[in-house]
């Protein structure tokens, strides 16, 4: 059935010429690659608002889309918030495609060749991802377990090789996002790039130093010593910045080891770096705004008067400094690393690498956790912030024999602030920037609901059975606020990602509504 797309032959023969001895492994990841993207595509098609759906019905055990030009896509029921790639085929009328690329051409839908594209470069890199690894690192290890529980022990990491580091940790998330179908689409990295710099390779990148006058730059915090050179600024710069976007001049700086974002990376000295990285990597561009290096230093501050507020259950990383040339091409933030949150034995894990150990397996662990995730959550969502909690910003300090302790929150940069909540709760909101405010109870909610539940604690989970039985046995504990009371009986909000990447004329997020997972989803 299946024939290769440009994208796999494209980077086939970059693997060919560069680590011919992974063709071999990229060759044999590819089929799993593209039942994992599929899988992603296809819960993006049953639930999210596509204005060329025009309804959704069940066929014996799986489920139909019929859509508005009379053709009909068939394919299993789908559980929104299961993460095992359990979609191996897809019809269109009478074709069967296992390739979400040729699905996504053959649909021929407004943008979607420009989509299409993107399914075919996230597939050639996942293949890629999985076939550098020691062992094979299955995304949504948690739906893989349950459902073929025999092939589980060549899935995952061995328990007794927990990472000491932080990176370590990161390097292990392979699969990228659980849920969006451009998990691994990384347009303008050629594969040597991302053998050179994507975390889950286990790289060691050096970032170079771009001197600029110190009166031509906005410095929020504390900009170190190291960092500067008489009246100049040495702002760190990714090396694939550097070569593709600035075409300066620079030196060479630290070495560093790249988190899951790819633009952050740690340093020596328990210091992150963010960096600007004008690249399309899942769905945006990963520049750093202007007005985020202004902002930066308050919202700092406001991370830290909340955290104060949680009872000792949320530490939120510090802002230590941040510098722009007045460029979004030309900046960079200087983070704690959340390590500095762990005591001795301690672990501080990203919530999107905990599927990579096995414990959110246990029914007991996972509801503890869901516990640990919701105080915290819905305390801060009712003092006025609803934090972004996906899986990459959401880290879990772990006990030395593995429970869930606290949390740790990192890059305020996408919260959204309610002054009237805050009021209530005598905390104020100056210096902090107008997009991130809104009393609205939809949008803090959305925010938070999305990223948290719809994300990391269903992501963790693996399924929506996984997820609900771990719901019912936490939120009964939990205080009876509006917030809670929507979150037990409305329908779940989560981004509508592949809406997102197909209405390039509406910038800013996008919404779908996915089944409660209370009421059966």
């Amino acid at each position: 059935m299946h024939r290769s797309s440009t994208a796999e032959a494209g980077v086939a023969r970059e693997v060919a010429a560069v680590r011919p001895g992974l063709l071999p492994g990229l060759t044999a990841e590819l089929p799993g690659a593209r039942a994992a993207v599929l899988t992603r595509l296809w819960r993006a098609l049953a639930f999210e608002p596509l204005p060329w759906i025009e309804g959704r019905g069940r066929s014996g055990e799986g489920l139909v889309l019929r859509l508005r030009d009379g053709r009909r896509l068939t394919g299993p029921a789908a559980d929104p918030y299961r993460t095992d790639a359990y979609v191996a085929v897809v019809r269109l009328g009478e074709a069967a495609y296992d390739d979400p690329e040729r699905l996504m051409t053959d649909l021929a839908v407004p943008h979607s060749a420009e989509f299409a594209a993107e399914l075919g470069h996230s597939v050639a890199s996942l293949a890629l991802s999985r076939a550098a690894q020691p062992r094979t690192v299955a995304a949504g290890a948690a739906g893989a377990r349950e459902n073929h529980p025999d092939e589980w022990p060549d899935n995952a990491w061995p328990d007794d090789a927990w990472p000491d580091s932080d990176w370590s940790w990161e390097r292990r998330v392979v699969d990228g996002h659980p849920y969006h179908p451009g998990c691994r689409a990384r347009p303008g990295f050629s594969v040597a790039e991302q053998l050179a710099y994507g975390p889950e390779h286990g790289p060691v990148v050096g970032l170079g130093l771009v001197p600029v006058p110190a009166a031509e730059c906005l410095v929020t915090g504390v900009w170190p010593r190291e960092l500067r050179d008489g009246a100049r600024l040495l702002v760190p710069v990714h090396p694939w910045q550097a070569a593709h976007v600035l075409r300066t001049p620079f030196a060479p700086g630290p070495s560093a080891h790249p988190l899951m974002s790819l633009r952050t990376l740690a340093v020596p000295g328990s210091v992150h770096v963010k960096t600007a990285l004008s690249a399309r990597l899942t769905s945006s561009v990963r520049d750093i705004s202007v007005a985020s290096i202004a902002a930066s230093a308050d919202l700092s501050s406001f991370g830290e008067e909340l955290a104060a507020r949680m009872d000792g259950l949320l530490h939120v990383t510090r802002t230590l400094g941040a510098a722009t040339a007045h460029s979004p091409d030309l900046a960079a933030v200087l983070r704690e690393s959340p390590r500095v949150y762990a005591a001795p034995g301690e672990h501080v894990v990203p919530v999107a690498a905990l599927a990579t150990t096995e414990l959110p397996y246990s029914p007991a662990w996972l509801a503890s956790f869901v516990r640990l995730a919701l105080v915290v959550g819905l305390r801060a969502l009712e003092l006025g912030v609803a934090l972004e909690a996906h899986g990459q910003n959401l880290l879990v300090v772990l006990s030395p024999t593995g429970e869930p302790l606290r949390l740790v929150y990192r890059d305020l940069a996408d919260i959204r602030v309610s002054p009237s909540r805050l009021a209530r709760h005598g905390i104020a909101v100056s210096g902090l920037p107008a997009r991130v405010l809104t009393d609205e109870p939809a949008a803090l909610r959305r925010k938070l609901f999305g990223s948290l539940v719809g994300g990391a604690l269903a992501a963790t989970a693996g399924s929506g059975p996984a997820l609900r039985k771990a719901l019912e046995a936490v939120l009964p504990e939990l205080p009876r606020t509006d917030d809670l009371v929507a979150l037990r009986e409305e329908p779940l909000p989560v981004k509508a990602l592949t809406l997102m990447r197909t209405s390039p004329a509406g910038p800013g997020d996008l919404w779908a509504e996915l089944p409660n997972p209370l009421r059966g989803g």
